[in-house]
């Protein structure tokens, strides 16, 4: 099973490195390569997922490996796979959904110039995230989690030759570095404490009561920073509508099963190390995070912000079913949301190349042009909403069964249950909002209606593929029975879980599920019919009822000033402290090196003029000086004797005047 992993790991990898170097030399620039190791990847995938079902056990560890790596005196940190439940379920997950967006790929990017390279680029994005998925070990979960971000940086900039591209594609890379120093600071603090990187050292550590209290609370506020940021948690989100600048598969890689299911995968892998305080936290961050990105998506009409605001609502879905103690549920919908999201994205990326724009407000009647684009794209839909039987109705029926239950147990957080559920209806609302204006009605743009067709079969295979996926009520069996929540004790203590929820207590459990399910489908039915009414019957006019409530479709159409509050507050001093630091710099450090210089130029001309006119002048007037009187001297010498002996006369003469006086 090892083996295996190593495989699963290495198969993108070497894709990668093949890709990027000869790549553009290969048949068809390599796309077989890439495609090739991700379904043979699929493919291990499922052999482990099948050795897991064989051998159920709740939280049953299949395998593990462990190699020294760093040893530096007392720090010694080492490198291996953990192979889990969780990591078996994500594992198929992860390659199913890379899989098909390599396949859909062949077909959307065809033509475009760095054709190999793009591939080279999903190849590594999927080696980063079955990385993160495979270690056992927070430093080694950290390094993958920043290979996601660089990964993420170079897809969603791919076009980086648009302005739109290259500036989301920073702004992705910026906000998500944000919350990674919050994660960092938090494995730094258990590192400190148990002075080890590993998962099971440090749950043990945990169980032990080696580290609790506020100072845990604190160090699992801190890791989940990393997902605030990967996974587009409030006040973290804005990056995550900008990526759809990159191309429309890559979307569907990014918001499906990997970057922003990192951060949930995170949060259930790090489970046992959340107290309560630190559970509530991440609760109410994900309701603060389902409703906002939900009312967004209303107004919005681009298909593809749509479906981003539509992603970071079903995360926050994610985190308040892990924050309100529903692991299972949590996790679960993670997985039915990899599949019909990367449905959703795929299929919108089969509207936009069939009629070029990504704006509902130019579709309109596709239905008939694009038959299995839009049956397809409408179960998903259905999932996503929340309807029965689909795989969506389960696990989101699951999430609000355990929130309702943490209500009913703590009365104070039932608004934490309300507010999803207000979310579910929105959520029916807008996602058939984007089936009835693309799909339905009269051609809004009849040139570009008329150009439409179907998309090639490489493009509607995975849609299929994905519907039937979405459909599979089977899955919930799989998820509750494999993805049991695990215990501190299983840890070997006999300390209780710190992070037990009394959600599943006094018989609260039962009578929450069936209030939830009840309440799901009255929600999604009102949606999906006020939807109707408003854009499909056009009972109600939308245009109307925006001018009527001006202020509010403004709020919400400017994405609650999340940008220009940032713009106006981090990003504004942060550019005043970059030019207050650049005049320091050039007016300050610049001035005192220029003034060193210009005084050290000024003392070199003092000396070269001493040196020139002091020390060179007494010498050369010391040299001119015996000059002349050598040339005066030289006069003396006549060669005539009789001279010679007068001028000694005339010398003894001068001494004896001189020895008189």
């Amino acid at each position: 099973m090892i083996t295996s992993a190593i495989l699963i790991l290495l198969l993108p990898l070497v894709a990668f490195i093949i890709q990027i170097f000869v790549g553009k030399r290969l048949p068809r620039k390599g796309d077989w390569v890439s495609t090739g190791a991700m379904f043979a990847a699929l493919a291990l995938s499922v052999g482990i997922f099948i050795d897991a079902v064989a051998q159920y056990e709740p939280n049953n560890v299949l395998a593990t490996a462990t190699w020294d790596w760093i040893n530096f005196g007392p720090v010694h940190v080492t490198f291996g796979f953990l192979i889990d439940n969780l990591t078996a379920f994500m594992l198929v997950v992860v390659t199913l959904v890379s899989s098909l967006v390599h396949l859909y790929s062949i077909g959307y990017m065809h033509g475009d110039p760095r054709y190999n390279r793009y591939f080279a680029y999903l190849s590594l994005f999927s080696f980063s995230m079955l990385g993160l998925v495979l270690v056992d070990n927070l430093f080694g979960i950290y390094i993958f989690w920043e290979l996601v971000g660089l990964s993420s940086y170079l897809l969603i900039g791919f076009w980086f030759e648009k302005d739109s591209a290259a500036n989301a594609s920073k702004k992705a890379f910026i906000t998500n570095r944000v919350g990674d120093v919050g994660m960092f600071a938090g494995i730094m603090i258990l590192f400190s404490i148990t002075g080890t990187f590993s998962f099971n050292e440090v749950f043990a550590a945990v169980a032990d009561g080696h580290v609790g209290g506020t100072l845990l609370t604190v160090a699992g506020i801190l890791l989940f920073f990393g997902a605030i940021g990967k996974s587009a948690q409030f006040p973290l989100h804005v990056w995550l509508p900008d990526a759809m600048e990159g191309p429309t598969p890559v979307s569907a890689l990014i918001h499906a099963a990997t970057m922003v299911a990192a951060g949930v995968y995170m949060v259930g892998r790090t489970f046992v190390l959340y107290t309560p305080d630190a559970l509530l936290f991440i609760a109410y961050i994900g309701t603060i995070t389902a409703f906002i990105a939900a009312t967004i998506a209303i107004v919005q009409m681009d298909i593809k912000r749509v479906l981003a605001y539509s992603t970071i609502s079903q995360l926050g879905y994610m985190m308040v079913g892990l924050g309100t103690g529903g692991y299972t549920a949590g996790l679960f919908h993670l997985t039915t949301h990899a599949f019909f999201k990367a449905l959703l994205f795929l299929g919108s990326g089969s509207v936009i190349h069939a009629v070029h724009t990504q704006e509902m407000d130019e579709m309109g009647g596709l239905r008939k042009k694009m038959p299995i684009t839009f049956w397809t794209f409408l179960i998903a839909t259905l999932s996503i909403s929340g309807v029965f039987p689909l795989s969506g109705f389960w696990s989101k029926d699951a999430i609000l069964a355990s929130a309702l239950g943490f209500g009913m147990t703590h009365p104070a957080h039932m608004p934490i249950f309300v507010v999803l559920l207000l979310s579910a209806g929105v959520t029916a609302f807008y996602m058939f909002r984007i089936v009835f204006l693309t799909f339905t009605g009269e051609p809004r743009d009849k040139k570009k209606y008329d150009h439409a067709h179907e998309s090639p079969l490489t493009m509607t295979i995975p849609l299929v593929v994905l519907a039937v996926l979405s459909v599979g009520t089977i899955w919930w069996g799989w998820v509750e029975h494999m993805l049991v929540k695990p215990e501190l004790a299983s840890y070997g203590s006999h300390v209780a879980s710190a992070v037990e929820h009394a959600a599943e207590e006094h018989g609260v459990a039962h009578s929450a599920h069936t209030i939830a399910m009840f309440s799901s489908v009255v929600v999604a039915t009102l949606g999906i019919l006020l939807s109707a009414v408003v854009y499909f019957w056009r009972k109600i006019s939308a245009d109307a009822w925006a001018e009527k409530l001006k202020p509010i479709h403004t709020f919400l159409w400017n994405k609650y000033y999340f940008d220009e509050l940032y713009a106006a507050t981090i990003i504004r001093v942060t550019l005043f402290k970059s030019r207050l630091f650049a005049a320091f710099d050039l007016k300050i450090i610049d001035g005192i090196v220029n003034g060193t210089g210009r005084l050290t130029a000024a003392f070199s001309r003092l000396q070269g003029s001493i040196d020139l006119r002091g020390v060179d002048g007494a010498v050369n007037f010391v040299a001119r000086f015996v000059g002349y009187l050598g040339s005066q001297l030289r006069g003396l010498q006549t060669g005539n004797i009789q001279a010679y002996i007068m001028m000694a006369l005339f010398a003894v003469v001068l001494l004896f005047v001189f020895q008189q006086f």
